[in-house]
């Protein structure tokens, strides 16, 4: 049996519901949170795709999870960090210190794009800091850097439940080892600044978190775990999010590129991260929001 959740935090209509079940050919309704989401049990589904591309294509403003209702809950989040559990990218901001905030983010632009290698990509986005002070490091991540809404709601709840989490980013563990603690992640993965007598040198040491490694820390620490694939759910918002959005049995793109929607299981376009919780069945009462 397939589910198909609709989401529209404060929007949603029982006109919607019934608009749903007409776009679906039948189905039950049923709330999960009255005005804010709501699941159409169905049964079988032959092309899953088409039908959440007719459910979105004919409910405008409202983002629709279709999926098999055996493995809705999952037992392993993995997220991207930038401009997914934050909304910034933290390379650009910490650009900006040196003055040349327009010209990285023209690059890591066309690195989410998938339009440029991101490794080559990286590489010479870190050489444009060659110079800067550490200093800067905490002083953006304070003053730049926040969460994206519901962030911390959806880490929690899924650990109070059991799941267990990893941030994993083409980002540096500089941002991404503090987020992770204010937010619950249990384990990082992320690329290291090299610095010397408190300046960065410009370059990254130690292996490149890219889209291949973040598939691959995925699976690893799926296969750790003794999960299946369905049991997986990642998040991301970039092309380089795509190998490890492939390995997820719900893998998700939020506001995301092109590239990246193109593969999802689900599109996120119109409400925060705790739309992820809906689409698991978990209501707002059950919520760890502290």
């Amino acid at each position: 049996m397939f589910i198909a959740t609709l989401i529209a935090a404060g929007r949603l209509r029982d006109s919607d519901l019934a608009r749903a079940a007409e776009i679906a050919g039948g189905g039950e309704m049923r709330w999960i949170d009255e005005g804010d989401a709501a699941d159409l049990l169905l049964g079988p589904v032959d092309d899953w795709r088409a039908l959440r591309d007719k459910l979105e294509a004919g409910l405008p403003g409202i983002d629709v999870i279709v999926q098999p209702a055996e493995t809705r809950e999952k037992r392993l989040f993995v997220a991207d960090m930038d401009s997914t559990m934050i909304g910034q990218e933290c390379i650009d901001e910490l650009a900006d210190f040196a003055g040349k905030k327009d010209e990285i983010a023209a690059v890591t632009e066309r690195a989410m794009q998938g339009e440029i290698d991101f490794e080559e990509a990286l590489h010479a986005r870190v050489a444009a800091l060659d110079g800067l002070g550490v200093g800067c490091l905490e002083r953006c991540r304070t003053e730049r850097v926040t969460h994206n809404p519901g962030a911390r709601t959806l880490v929690q709840t899924m650990r109070g439940r059991g799941a267990k989490t990893l941030l994993v980013t083409g980002g540096f563990h500089d941002f991404a080892d503090p987020l992770a603690s204010e937010l619950g992640f249990e384990e990082v993965r992320a690329n290291h600044l090299e610095s010397m007598y408190g300046h960065l040198t410009g370059r990254v040491t130690g292996a490149i978190v890219d889209a291949a490694a973040k598939a691959q820390a995925l699976v690893q620490r799926r296969e750790q775990l003794h999960l299946a694939k369905g049991d997986v759910l990642a998040i991301g918002d970039g092309a380089n999010d795509a190998p490890m959005i492939e390995e997820a049995g719900l893998g998700v793109s939020f506001r995301g590129k092109p590239k990246l929607e193109a593969v999802a299981t689900a599109r996120i376009r119109h409400n925060d991260l705790t739309a992820l919780l809906w689409a698991q069945g978990i209501s707002r009462m059950e919520w760890t929001t502290d």
